[in-house]
């Protein structure tokens, strides 16, 4: 590195340290292909917008518990090395740098964000479930809809998909738990397929009495054999189970017979666990807080309900909510009245307005707008584990101002003796089953303004203090020009000339925003295209020179003759393997022609440990004069033109 470059590094290296807060606030730093990662003692003190206007950055980004502040291929490596050394802390791996942002978290906060990290995954189905089951229990109620046959087909059909996903929702959890914790996902699929068996008596029946329980002894002790349908907090804690012994397994077998003994033994023990330990334990703990709820409600009066109604959702994240339904059908048949059905819509709605304050306080933010929407929306239909597990057990404080809008809801339920003459509908729907005297109607409707109204005002309250940056891009100013000065010097950026791009992989190929990483997607990096892969192994779109290879080998970075650089990143936060499962065929200055091998990985091995595999091929400093077309659908292979920069 010459003097006038490690000049400007170095004063990159002050600015970035003092808008992070100082040397006293960081606690570590590391890089991949592209960003430096920082963590922060305390993100509050950092000045993340002024970080934006750093030399040389091309954007900030808050992940996790890290800022990252992108810098592009190769010159991230030089900017981490004077950062680092500002900071005296060289040689931290990007494992070092994880372990230090987990140690700045109290238990609670691990939990809360490993069960962040489990639901995100899942959130699609979870979506598609709330928003079917919506539209089934209004079309169930249409007369028109019920007495057309077709109409009444569709209505059926959409009542089994959603009740197949809510269903299968253990093993849903237990495969997204399982790969969160870092074991292989497909054995946290098999141990939820254990947990839903057909052999099993059904759960919800077999707490109302209506199917005869099987129980076996082993080692003298009883065994039930009951499913676990809405068994969420037993799937959290078998997915977290099967990891861990399958990545101790993955230990301690012999190579010679791993494939098949490891995952026969992770499987054994665990479904032992299963029906042994996990199973029973959770089950307590999910039945033991429905049972206090419900006594509060029928022994501390205003409080009782008020608590009721606060708390009440936080049975959604056990699953065990469906079990109220039983005791819903004996408060009927012993009083003909149901006061538990407008505390919980009261509580669910209530949600819906934490809803609503967390994405008005970051109504800029597409990605909060395109999940709360939808979330909201089945809210008001009565399913709320969209809006728990995609945004406010997400983001911590609206899953507080939710629970506060709750419990005032049930004040006025309480205040009114408000009740239903059903159960199985709430919200919107639930109106229908409000016990009419005594204005039962408008007080159904005040009941939920106040709630809804205090969930939104409780959240925005809150927000004010508790907020921090959501999971994804502050913003990404493009600053690519400032980048030329730091472009190899093998052929100067300015120079760059119009040239044509073959495939770099064989597979499929994806259109660039369609790729699972904002970075890639929103462009921040450089235009290009992606591919999913079909084979291990990438080539050289075009003649070019290799100007570096990351010390992780998931990503490389070329100049080809006419003067455009060029990254390929293999799957998305792959460096997070640490260089397991891939080869470099090349090294740094090599010249290669158009289709040599580059790097070599182990595709099954990459998905197994659930990362996504799509690779990107990004122009990471395209001159203004240039613009880049491009192939975005169909197969690659190494004979196919996928992309060609031309004069403007």
């Amino acid at each position: 590195m010459d003097a006038t470059k490690r000049q400007r590094y170095e004063k990159i290296a002050e600015e970035i340290t003092k808008l992070a807060g100082g040397k006293d606030n960081i606690q570590g730093i590391a890089h991949c292909a592209t960003r430096l990662r920082i963590v922060l003692k305390d993100n509050d003190l950092a000045d993340l917008k002024a970080m934006e206007d750093v030399d040389l950055a091309k954007g900030v980004f808050v992940a996790g518990d890290q800022v990252q502040i992108i810098f592009g291929a190769g010159l991230v490596n030089d900017v981490y090395e004077v950062v680092a050394d500002y900071n005296n802390m060289k040689n931290m791996s990007l494992s070092d740098l994880k372990t230090v942002a987990n140690q700045k978290m109290n238990p609670l906060q691990r939990i809360i964000k490993a069960l962040s990290d489990v639901f995100v995954d899942i959130m699609p189905g979870i979506l598609a479930a709330a928003l079917l089951t919506g539209l089934s229990g209004v079309l169930g109620n249409i007369e028109f809809v019920q007495n057309n046959a077709t109409l009444y087909g569709i209505t059926t059909l959409v009542n089994i998909a959603s009740g197949a996903i809510f269903g299968f929702l253990p093993l849903a959890v237990a495969y997204s738990a399982c790969k969160r914790f870092g074991g292989r996902p497909i054995l946290g699929i098999v141990m939820g397929c254990i947990m839903l068996s057909g052999s099993l008596a059904d759960a919800y029946q077999a707490a109302q009495g209506l199917v005869e329980v099987t129980t076996l002894h082993i080692f003298g002790f009883p065994v039930e054999l009951v499913g676990f349908q809405g068994g969420i907090i037993v799937a959290l804690l078998m997915g977290y189970v099967t990891a861990m012994l399958d990545k101790f397994f993955e230990r301690k077998v012999p190579e010679v017979v791993r494939l098949l003994v490891s995952p026969l033994l992770t499987t054994l023990v665990g479904a032992l666990l299963l029906f042994t330990v996990i199973g029973p334990v959770g089950r307590g703990l999910s039945s033991g807080l429905t049972n206090v709820l419900v006594w509060m409600t029928q022994n501390l009066g205003l409080i009782g309900y008020a608590v009721f109604s606060g708390l009440q959702q936080l049975l959604v994240i056990t699953g065990l909510h469906h079990i109220l339904g039983a005791v819903e059908a004996q408060l009927l048949a012993d009083t003909g009245r149901n006061f538990l059905n407008p505390l919980m819509s009261v509580a669910i709605i209530a949600q819906g307005g934490a809803v609503l304050g967390y994405m008005l306080r970051h109504r800029d933010n597409v990605k909060i707008r395109e999940l709360s929407i939808p979330s909201f929306i089945s809210v008001l239909f009565g399913i709320t584990e969209p809006a728990l597990f995609g945004v406010n057990l997400r983001y911590r404080y609206p899953i507080i101002g939710g629970c506060i809008g709750g419990a005032l809801g049930g004040v006025v339920v309480y205040l009114t003796n408000l009740a239903a003459l059903g159960f199985g509908t709430t919200v919107l729907p639930g109106i229908a089953l409000a016990d009419p005297s005594g204005n039962g109607y408008v007080n159904y409707i005040i009941a939920h303004a106040v709630a809804i109204a205090a969930g939104f005002i409780m959240t925005m309250v809150l927000g004010g203090f508790m907020d921090k940056a959501p999971e994804q891009a502050a913003s990404a100013p493009a600053k690519a020009e400032e980048k030329k000065d730091d472009a190899p010097a093998i052929v100067p950026a300015e120079t760059a000339q119009p040239e044509s791009f073959y495939g770099y992989a064989n597979g499929t190929i994806l259109p660039l925003e369609q790729v699972k990483d904002e970075t890639f997607a929103s462009g921040v990096l450089g235009d290009g295209v992606a591919v999913i892969p079909s084979e291990g192994k990438i080539y050289a779109p075009a003649d070019c020179v290799v100007t570096n290879v990351a010390e992780t080998k998931h990503a490389i970075g070329l100049m080809t003759a006419g003067g455009n650089e060029i990254l390929i990143h293999i799957g998305v936060d792959t460096v997070k393997l640490g260089g397991k499962f891939f080869t470099a065929l090349v090294k740094d200055g090599d010249s290669v022609r158009k289709g040599q091998p580059l790097i070599a990985f182990d595709l099954e091995q990459i998905k197994k440990a659930g990362y996504e595999t799509a690779i990107p091929m990004l122009f990471t400093d395209a001159p203004d004069d240039m613009t880049l077309s491009k192939e975005t659908a169909g197969a690659m292979s190494t004979q196919t033109k996928v992309a060609e920069m031309k004069k403007a």
